[in-house]
C-alpha cells in the first residue's frame, strides 16, 4: 500500500492531522497518479500559483509606482527606467539560489519563507516613499523588491517535482500563467489607486498587498507539501547538477531562447507605461491615461503561457518556439513602423502581439527544458554512462537547475529591455532604436530554434 505521509514522523500518527512531507513519489506511474498524485499535484499547485502571483505583484511594484512619482520627485524619464530595471535584475540573480532552496529546505517550509520576505520590500516602501525622498533612497527601495522574482524559481522548480513528463508543458505553464498574472493584476490595482486616491497617495496600493502576503503564506504552511523523495537533498546537490548542464550548449542555447521570451515578457511590463507617456506624450499626460492600457499587454501574455505549455505539449516545444519568434519578429517590425509614422492603434497592435506571443514562448520553452534534459539521460543510459534506473531521477534534477539558469539569464533579458529604452530615448528620443534591436534579436532565437531543434529534431 502506498503512502503519502512520513510514518517517521510523529504528526503523521496523531489523529486529525496530517503530515506535510511526501516520502513515495512516482507521478510517472498510472496507478499512483490516478489514486493520490494528481490531487495532491493539484492541490500544491493551486498554492504555489497563489504565492508566485503575489511575488510577481511585488517584483513589478516599481512598474506602476514610477506613475506616481511626479515632477515633486524631480525624475527623468532615464531614472525612471533604472528604477524599473534594478528589480529586474536582482530577481535574476535570486533565481539560482531560490531554486534549489526547495531541494534544501522543501518546497512548502520554502514557499512559506519567500512570501513572507516579501514584506520587507513592501514595508520599506511604504515607510519611505514620499515627496523629497532621494533618488539613492528610490534606488534601493526598487532593488530590495526584486525579492518577488526569485518566487518564480523556486515555485517553477517544486511544480516540476510534483507532475509526470506528459503534463509537465502544461502544469509549468499554468503555474507559470498564474504567477505572471501578478503584473497586470498589481497594475490594474495601481490604476484603481490612481483613479480614485490620486497620484499623491502610492502607498495605499502597498497597504493593499501587505494583508495578501500573510494571507498567501498562510495558506501555504497549510496546505502544501514538501518532497522528501530518494533522500533528502541538498544545496551542494542542485549546485553540482548546475555544474553538468552548464557544460552542455543546449542549456545554455535554450536559456538564450528563454531570454527572448520571457525577458521581453517581463521587460515590456515593467517598462510600458513610462514608453506610453514618452512616446505617445501629447496622448498620455496623465499617469491614469497611461495606467489604462499598460495592463492589457501583460494580462494577455500571462493568459497565454499556459497555452504556450499546451500547445507544445501537442506539437512539441521546438515547433511551437519557432512560431513564436517569427510573430515576435513581425510584432516588432509592426511597433517599428507604427512608431515612425505616429500611429498609436497600430502601435498597440504590435506590443500586444509581443505580449501575447512571448507568453506562448515562454510555454513552450519550458516545455523543451525537461524533454531535453529527460533525452539526454536516456542517451547516457544507451551509452552506458548511466544505470536505467537512474535516468529518471537524474533527468528530473537537471530539470530544476536548468530551470534556475534559464530563468535567471531569462530575467537579465529584463534589465537589457529597459536598459534598450532607455538608451535610445536618450539617444534618439524615440524608441525606434530599442524596437529594431529586438527585430534583430527575434530573428536570431529563431533561427537558433530551426538550427538546433525543429530542423535536427
Amino acid at each position: 500500500m502506498t503512502t503519502l505521509t512520513d510514518r517517521r514522523d510523529p504528526a503523521a500518527a496523531r489523529p486529525g492531522r496530517r503530515s506535510h512531507t511526501l516520502t513515495e513519489w512516482r507521478p510517472e506511474d498510472p496507478e499512483f497518479w490516478a489514486a493520490t498524485g494528481a490531487r495532491t499535484a493539484a492541490r500544491n499547485l493551486v498554492h504555489s500559483v497563489l504565492t508566485e502571483h503575489i511575488g510577481f505583484s511585488v517584483w513589478s511594484l516599481w512598474s506602476v509606482l514610477v506613475l506616481f512619482l511626479g515632477p515633486e520627485y524631480g525624475l527623468d524619464p532615464a531614472r525612471k527606467f533604472t528604477l524599473t530595471a534594478l528589480p529586474t535584475a536582482l530577481g535574476a540573480v535570486l533565481r539560482l539560489p531560490y531554486t534549489f532552496a526547495v531541494a534544501r529546505f522543501g518546497g512548502r517550509n520554502w514557499t512559506v519563507f519567500s512570501a513572507l520576505l516579501l514584506l520587507l520590500p513592501t514595508g520599506l516602501a511604504g515607510v519611505l516613499l514620499h515627496p523629497g525622498a532621494s533618488y539613492g533612497t528610490l534606488l534601493v527601495l526598487a532593488c530590495v523588491s526584486g525579492v518577488g522574482g526569485g518566487n518564480f524559481a523556486s515555485s517553477m522548480a517544486n511544480i516540476n517535482a510534483f507532475y509526470p513528463q506528459r503534463l509537465k508543458g502544461w502544469a509549468l505553464g499554468v503555474n507559470a500563467g498564474g504567477g505572471n498574472l501578478g503584473v497586470p493584476v498589481v497594475q490594474l490595482v495601481g490604476l484603481l489607486v490612481l483613479a480614485t486616491a490620486g497620484a499623491a497617495h502610492p502607498r495605499v496600493l502597498l497597504l493593499v498587498y501587505l494583508p495578501l502576503i500573510v494571507a498567501s503564506a498562510l495558506a501555504a504552511w497549510l496546505r502544501m507539501d514538501n518532497l522528501r523523495v530518494g533522500g533528502a537533498a541538498t544545496a551542494g546537490d542542485g549546485w553540482r547538477d548546475l555544474g553538468e548542464v552548464a557544460r552542455h550548449g543546449h542549456s545554455w542555447a535554450l536559456s538564450a531562447l528563454y531570454t527572448g521570451t520571457f525577458g521581453s515578457f517581463i521587460g515590456f511590463g515593467f517598462a510600458f507605461g513610462q514608453v506610453l507617456q514618452v512616446q505617445f506624450a501629447d496622448r498620455f499626460d496623465t499617469p491614469v491615461r497611461a495606467a489604462y492600457l499598460t495592463f492589457l499587454g501583460p494580462l494577455l501574455g500571462s493568459l497565454t503561457r499556459p497555452v504556450g505549455g499546451r500547445l507544445a505539449d501537442r506539437w512539441g516545444g521546438a515547433r511551437v518556439t519557432l512560431g513564436t519568434f517569427l510573430a515576435m519578429a513581425a510584432g516588432a517590425a509592426l511597433v517599428l513602423t507604427a512608431s515612425r509614422s505616429g500611429s498609436l492603434p497600430l502601435f498597440m497592435v504590435g506590443f500586444v502581439a509581443l505580449f501575447l506571443f512571448s507568453g506562448v514562448g515562454n510555454g513552450s520553452t519550458y516545455k523543451m527544458i525537461p524533454a531535453v534534459q529527460q533525452a539526454a539521460a536516456r542517451a547516457a543510459v544507451a551509452a552506458g554512462a548511466l544505470a536505467p534506473g537512474a535516468a529518471e531521477e537524474t533527468a528530473r534534477r537537471r530539470t530544476t537547475a536548468l530551470i534556475g539558469l534559464a530563468g535567471a539569464i531569462g530575467a537579465f533579458g529584463g534589465v537589457l529591455v529597459n536598459a534598450a529604452f532607455r538608451q535610445s530615448f536618450l539617444t534618439a528620443g524615440t524608441g525606434d532604436l530599442a524596437y529594431a534591436a529586438f527585430l534583430a534579436a527575434y530573428a536570431v532565437c529563431a533561427a537558433l530554434t530551426w538550427a538546433l531543434y525543429v530542423r535536427r529534431r
